[in-house]
């Protein structure tokens, strides 16, 4: 007796347990040990709990993302647009827009074109008349996801021949209480060669992900290095790369380059010719010194015939030729525009480009107003039109127009083209309305019409 409780004892140090001395420790242990178990293992009505839940955020993540990326959401013109406004100032909110753009990351228009919307410009069908306007994709970065906005036609640029960073910062600025905007970017471009090179990397991608639909695409020709105008035109695609649409290319002057020099255009015609539907020479921008300028009637004249010898040298299918002319000019300046246009053989006029004026109908503050640079959205609208509608009569409608300035609703874009624009191009307008603005200018376009078609509404005005 005396040998057990020393021996209990000694491996345990409570004596009051001695009659239990395997069970005392064990039994707890393991019933701790049992409880942890049951935790780690879900039952049937935790699994199905955790199967629910998961489930739900799938399908509302999937139902977010599919309402997100239609270009018809509300989400982008009443809290995505508005938040960038609020939080970021006007030229970082065009750099994200270019960025998501850039990155696929964009909302797309889903919706085909009414047959109602398609109209034929410089001998292409487009699949619908509203067009980008040059200066939101300067760089030519966001080509694709553009298009997939809904445009018929897109512009980038403008483009110089060499590297610039245009004018120092700020050099953007919101009138907000006009839906308009002032911008002095003074021409800021990577250069014909980074966005050749952007054109010919966009080609090539499209070249490798269709060669199962194309039998034309051999591997020699995925091996050669053409330019963009041979392959392109070899399987007889647009330039854009995208059925019934047109890819425009902007080209503007180096601020270094002699104010009366036209060789930068040349140049531009040469260098990025191949790669465009569309050659745009913009002599019309307020930020470059002596640029309007070259809408003098001897040097305006000289400038068509230099490009119009450079365009027609260029191999394969010539890209149709336009000239974008200020808004600002007098009736006799107009005149000569047209003039001149129609005897160099130029294939259209974009009218407008953005005003250096600031009409009286301004309500924005006026230290904004006062700020150097080209004004553009609604306050553009009525002198784009009396230059539109000028150039119609002195050409007799024989002249291919685009009308852009101000254009913000489908009843602006019909009044454009009843005054004589056979496209019309926005920009201003998407910044403050969001991705959907080509959806809902399409769709207000369709209402307004009934039973016409835009190609009947084309020069209405004069045809009374």
């Amino acid at each position: 007796m005396t040998l057990f409780r020393t021996y209990s004892y000694a491996r345990t140090p409570r004596p009051y347990q001695v009659n239990k001395p395997n069970f005392a420790f064990v039994r707890p242990r393991s019933r701790a040990l049992s409880t942890t178990v049951t935790q780690q293992l879900p039952t049937s009505t935790a699994r199905l709990k955790n199967f629910v839940i998961g489930t739900v955020s799938i399908v509302l993540g999937v139902t977010f993302l599919e309402y997100y990326f239609d270009s018809r959401a509300a989400i982008h013109k009443y809290f995505i647009t508005p938040v960038l406004r609020t939080v970021t100032d006007a030229e970082t909110s065009h750099k994200f827009a270019i960025w998501v753009a850039k990155w696929g990351f964009c909302a797309k228009d889903r919706l085909p074109d009414d047959e109602k919307l398609a109209v034929r410009a410089w001998g292409k069908k487009l699949s619908n008349p509203v067009g980008l306007a040059a200066g939101f994709d300067k760089h030519g970065e966001a080509i694709d996801s553009l298009f997939d906005l809904g445009f018929g036609y897109v512009e980038i640029g403008s483009v110089t021949p060499e590297p610039q960073p245009g004018n120092p910062q700020p050099r953007m600025f919101r009138l907000h209480d006009d839906k308009a905007v002032i911008n002095r970017y003074g021409f800021n471009s990577v250069g014909h060669k980074g966005v050749e090179l952007r054109l010919r990397d966009r080609l090539r991608r499209y070249l490798y992900h269709s060669a199962k639909l194309h039998p034309k695409i051999t591997a020699s020709l995925l091996a050669s290095s053409p330019d963009g105008a041979s392959l392109s035109d070899a399987l007889g695609i647009n330039r854009s790369l995208k059925d019934d649409k047109l890819l425009g290319i902007n080209l503007g002057k180096n601020k270094s380059s002699d104010p009366e020099s036209v060789d930068d255009y040349v140049k531009g015609v040469k260098s990025l010719g191949p790669y465009a539907d569309v050659l745009v020479v913009n002599v019309s921008s307020p930020n470059t010194p002596g640029l309007r300028g070259l809408q003098r009637k001897d040097i305006f004249e000289k400038l068509l015939n230099e490009v119009i010898i450079a365009r027609n040298s260029l191999s394969g299918p010539h890209p149709a030729l336009l000239v974008k002319i200020a808004p600002d000019l007098s009736d006799d300046e107009l005149d000569d525009i047209a003039d001149a246009a129609m005897k160099s053989g130029v294939d259209g006029i974009i009218v407008s480009n953005t005003t250096i004026s600031r009409p009286n109908s301004l309500y924005s503050d006026s230290s904004l107003v006062s700020e150097t640079g080209g004004l553009s959205g609604p306050p553009v609208k009525p002198l784009a039109l009396r230059a539109l509608r000028k150039i119609y009569q002195r050409t007799n409608g024989e002249l291919t127009l685009v009308g852009c300035g101000g254009i913000s609703d489908a009843k602006d874009a019909l009044e454009y083209a009843r005054a004589g624009a056979t496209l019309v191009q926005l920009y201003t307008s998407l910044a403050y309305d969001g991705v959907g603005k080509a959806r809902e200018i399409k769709d207000g376009i369709l209402s307004e019409l009934k039973d016409k078609k835009w190609t009947d509404v084309v020069g209405e005005q004069w045809k009374k």
